[in-house]
C-alpha cells in the first residue's frame, strides 16, 4: 500500500510528464513497401486463364478418380472422389487468384521490373540495354481471352529470358515497340 506522500508525487508527476507518443496498431503498418505499390498489375483475364487452365489439368485427375469410385476397387465409397474433389477445387478456385495478385511489373523508360512468386518471390529488373530479342506468344487459351506473353532474351546464361504472361496483347505489342525503340536508341 503506498502513502499519501507517494501517491501525491505520483499524481505530480503524471501531471508535469509529456504525454507518450501513441503506437500504431500491430495490424498497420507504418511504412509500407513503396515496390508494392508502383508495380502495374495483369490483366484481370490472366486469373481467367489460370482458371481455365487448372480446370483442364483437373480433368484427368477427376476421370482417374472417379474410375477408381466406379470400379469399386476400395471398400469404402467416397474414400477417394470426396478428397479430389475437394483438392481440385481449391487449385481451381483459390490457386489462380492467389497466382494473379501474386505478379506485377513496373514499366520504365529504360528497365522493366517484373515481381512474381507466391512462395518464392522472385523481383527481376531487366535493363532495355541487355535485351538481346522480344517475344510476344499467344496459346490457345491467351488468344481466347486476348491476353499474351511478352518474353525478353538477354545475354547470358542464368536467367537469360524474362517472361511476363498476362498482359493485354495490344499492350504486349506496344511495350515491344517501346523496348525496341529504346534498344534503338541506346545503340546510336
Amino acid at each position: 500500500m503506498q502513502t499519501p506522500a507517494v501517491l501525491a508525487m505520483t499524481d505530480a508527476m503524471q501531471d508535469t510528464a509529456e504525454p507518450l507518443p501513441e503506437t500504431a496498431s500491430p495490424d498497420v503498418e507504418e511504412h509500407p513497401d513503396p515496390a508494392e505499390d508502383e508495380l502495374t498489375k495483369l490483366d484481370p483475364a490472366y486469373a481467367k486463364a489460370l482458371r481455365l487452365t487448372a480446370i483442364i489439368t483437373a480433368i484427368p485427375f477427376l476421370i482417374g478418380a472417379l474410375i477408381l469410385e466406379l470400379a469399386g476397387v476400395l471398400p469404402l465409397r467416397g474414400i477417394v472422389i470426396v478428397p479430389i474433389v475437394l483438392l481440385l477445387a481449391f487449385l481451381i478456385i483459390r490457386v489462380p487468384l492467389r497466382r494473379y495478385h501474386a505478379r506485377g511489373y513496373d514499366h520504365a523508360a529504360d528497365r522493366l521490373r517484373v515481381v512474381r512468386g507466391i512462395l518464392f518471390r522472385s523481383d527481376t529488373v531487366v535493363p532495355f540495354g541487355r535485351v538481346q530479342h522480344i517475344d510476344v506468344d499467344q496459346g490457345p487459351i491467351e488468344r481466347f481471352y486476348d491476353i499474351a506473353t511478352l518474353t525478353l532474351h538477354t545475354a547470358g546464361n542464368h536467367n537469360s529470358s524474362v517472361n511476363l504472361p498476362g498482359l493485354k496483347h495490344a499492350t504486349a505489342l506496344e511495350m515491344r515497340e517501346t523496348i525496341r525503340a529504346a534498344i534503338k536508341r541506346d545503340t546510336m
